[in-house]
């Protein structure tokens, strides 16, 4: 089986790593050449893509292709992928799978209550309308095609290198506090769990939620991070006064509680991390948020 990957980033990487096995031709996109020996030492073969240009040895690569994976943000009104090789992912002899993704942002602000896949979308940014385009446009694709579309909207992504024990070794770590606000989030090796899986048992213009059991406020993750490091947890924040980036700002727009039932009854995955207590601690084990000497990271005073 070959796959292609448009946008190999973090996400992609981590699912690439453990079932690099699985495939025996993998492709995948960059945008500055100066990465091109990292895809190569991952086992992936560059191509340069974006949304103006690509390399035409991308068409050969979509030919031989059984799964694409999409990991490319939408640009406004259109998703570039599409928008360059539509025809040619259309008329790909070999492909079977495609799977794009998204964000549980495209549900927008549930005051706290509990959505699925079946929640109309209502997003609040204009990231999330965009990403909620760029799903019909994929989902268009797949109608009648021979190849099957599922779109996968990604929880807070955390895992190997991105997680709070790293924060609060490094100091970075903020408890901001809003009364009432939860985030679901998920472990990078759960998205790649249920990427495989589809992939194994494909459904036509499939929408999944790839999130974890509990959602939970935002200063229960850092303060369970700073427990585990043996450090003291950095002091709570009013979120409404908190200086904070405009992007930053814009996440706590969103409060929502992500079911995760579908990826369960339909694929078969039992999460390796149903929550970020497991997650952590799995990771912190590995030696995340720990010096070389085996010591642990102190924050600065």
């Amino acid at each position: 089986m070959n796959l292609f990957v448009f946008g190999p980033g973090y996400t992609a990487q981590q699912f690439i790593g453990p079932y690099r096995h699985r495939f025996a031709r993998i492709g995948g996109t960059l945008r500055s050449e100066t990465k091109a020996e990292t895809l190569e030492a991952s086992g992936i073969i560059p191509y340069f893509f974006d949304a103006e240009r690509y390399d035409p040895g991308i068409v050969d690569e979509i030919r031989r292709v059984d799964a694409l994976l999409v990991s490319i943000p939408p640009a406004p009104g259109s998703d570039p992928v599409l928008r360059s090789l539509s025809d040619a992912i259309a008329s790909a002899p070999r492909l079977r799978w495609i799977g794009y993704l998204s964000t549980v942002g495209v549900y927008g602000d549930a005051n706290g209550a509990w959505v699925d896949e079946n929640t109309p979308p209502s997003p609040v940014n204009e990231r999330s309308r965009h990403r909620i385009a760029a799903e019909g446009q994929w989902l268009d694709l797949g109608k009648g095609a021979p190849f099957s579309v599922q779109i996968f909207r990604l929880a807070g992504i955390y895992g190997p290198g991105r997680n709070a024990l790293l924060k609060v070794a490094n100091g970075t770590a903020r408890r901001l506090i809003k009364p009432g606000q939860v985030f679901n989030r998920i472990h990078a090796a759960d998205i790649a769990h249920v990427l495989m899986a589809s992939i194994d048992r494909p459904s036509r213009n499939a929408i999944y939620n790839v999130a974890d059991d509990e959602p939970c406020p935002p200063q229960d993750v850092i303060a369970y991070a700073a427990r585990l490091l043996g450090l003291e947890p950095p002091p709570e924040e009013p979120f409404a006064t908190a200086d904070l980036s405009p992007m930053a700002r814009s996440f706590y727009q969103d409060n929502k509680r992500v079911r995760n039932t579908r990826i369960k009854d339909e694929l078969g995955v039992r999460l390796r991390f149903p929550t970020y207590r497991e997650g952590l601690e799995a990771l912190h084990a590995a030696g995340e948020g720990v010096g070389s000497s085996g010591e642990k990271i102190r924050r600065e005073e």
